[in-house]
């Protein structure tokens, strides 16, 4: 099929339809909310089975595989126009648990998952070194991250690497998801759970996705005025022009070092800091709104994941099936010692909350951990989002340069040093944990 501005725009269009079937089947169909599955991942479900790669019923072109690793670099651009001012009193102290909890959690999943497989993978299946990477560029980082490490991988020459990344990141979220309803109605019922007293006691708000007119909030839209201009084409020429300029920049970088390749998505978080940068400084950044660029970067991220499933090859993860079932065991272990056991040692009050929440942004995303907390605490007694929201203010940095320098490592045969900088950076977070008593070790 030829590529044109009307296959994008049919693309779209059919993709669109199966957000709309997938908002309808979640507020209707009782199985589907009681699995509380985003109408995202229904939707990608849906092109999976009925388009190219399953049923071939839908004409969906090509390039749906393409179309991730655009969206990520939008939503990579996004993060620093949503950050607030950093507060390294309030991340020193009140914050340090949730710190040096979440960046352990983060960066031994990295370092963890590709020793796992270098040692027990790699060795017996003929698999890329790089595969362990998967485990982390789906779980800890969803499909955004899963899109754009499988796309490093693709540009130097490992064609199975999206599909396979796509997958770790499906079987993430709805493991998040669905172990983590699970978990919470365990939790509730052994008295746990420090602000639902049942779990039969959800709204159902929560159960449809669709809000009542009574509970809906307002946000703040208007920053411009419509006379001159749309709010939401303000903001996403904004948003459009950082993601382009990061782009660009790595045409740029491939231009200038043909053996290097850095990702787009991480140069338009640079082009995204420099942008906050001028808006800060010419006192324009109250012209922006963070609920409509949060909106337009959830809506990316819905469109991604519909998108990112939809291209998964099902004769690739075949082919793969017994080794990413060991990664996925591995992955989903790790993730349950962090839940269960280590949430305790960081956290006397409200363990279960801050561990739920945490287990559900390291096997699906912070989406899904916020899905899961807002069931156990709908009305954010336990601060759980205030602090990890302070406390990923030092961790965007680190997880930037995981996702950028990880695929070079591993192309390079440094994966065992990886490895060890991943591990040696946890270590050196553990100890200041334990100095600055953030680390209950007698839990």
């Amino acid at each position: 099929m030829d590529f044109s501005p009307w296959v994008l725009f049919t693309d779209i269009g059919l993709i669109s339809l199966l957000l709309l079937v997938g908002t309808i089947i979640r507020a209707k169909v009782k199985f589907i909310q009681q699995m509380f599955l985003p109408a995202s991942i229904i939707a990608g479900l849906l092109a999976l089975l009925l388009g190219p790669n399953g049923l071939g019923l839908l004409p969906f072109s090509d390039q749906i595989k393409v179309y991730p690793a655009i969206l990520i670099a939008v939503i990579f651009g996004t993060l620093p126009l949503l950050s607030p001012r950093i507060d390294w009193n309030a991340i020193k102290t009140r914050v340090g648990s949730m710190w040096s909890y979440s960046q352990i959690a983060m960066v031994l999943m990295w370092g963890g998952g590709l020793l796992f497989a270098l040692l027990l993978i790699n060795p017996f299946w003929d698999v890329h070194d790089g595969f362990g990477l998967l485990l982390a560029a789906g779980f800890v980082g969803g499909h955004g991250t899963a899109a754009a490490i499988g796309a490093t991988f693709e540009q130097n020459g490992w064609e199975e690497a999206t599909s396979l990344a796509m997958t770790s990141a499906t079987v993430g979220i709805m493991s998040a998801i669905l172990i983590g309803i699970l978990f919470i109605k365990w939790g509730s019922s052994k008295g746990h759970t420090s602000f639902l007293a049942s779990f039969k006691d959800l709204p159902d708000e929560l159960r449809t996705g669709l809000i009542p007119p009574e509970s809906r909030t307002k946000s703040e839209t208007d920053t411009v005025s419509s006379i001159s201009i749309d709010p939401y084409v303000f903001h996403l020429s904004i948003i459009t022009i950082i993601a382009m300029g990061g782009y660009y920049l790595s045409q740029l970088g491939a231009t200038l070092l043909p053996s290097v390749v850095i990702p787009a998505f991480s140069l338009a978080f640079l082009v995204g800091l420099f942008v906050k940068k001028i808006l800060n400084s010419t006192n324009t950044d109250k012209y922006v709104s963070k609920d409509v660029v949060s909106r337009i970067s959830g809506s990316a991220t819905d469109i991604l994941v519909a998108f990112g499933i939809g291209s998964i090859s099902i004769a690739v993860v075949l082919d793969y099936a017994v080794p990413l079932l060991m990664l996925f065991v591995f992955g989903l272990v790790y993730a349950f010692l962090f839940f269960a056991v280590f949430s305790k040692k960081f956290f006397p009050e409200y363990w279960f909350e801050k561990g739920i929440f945490t287990w559900g942004w390291t096997t699906g995303t912070v989406a899904m951990g916020m899905a899961l907390l807002r069931i156990v605490d709908p009305k954010s007694e336990s601060k759980t989002l205030d602090d990890y929201s302070l406390a990923y203010i030092p961790i965007a940095p680190v997880e930037i340069m995981l996702v950028t320098f990880a695929p070079m490592l591993v192309l390079s045969s440094q994966g065992f040093i990886f490895v060890a900088i991943t591990f040696a950076f946890a270590f050196v977070i553990y100890l200041m944990a334990i100095k600055n008593k953030w680390l209950n070790r007698k839990a």
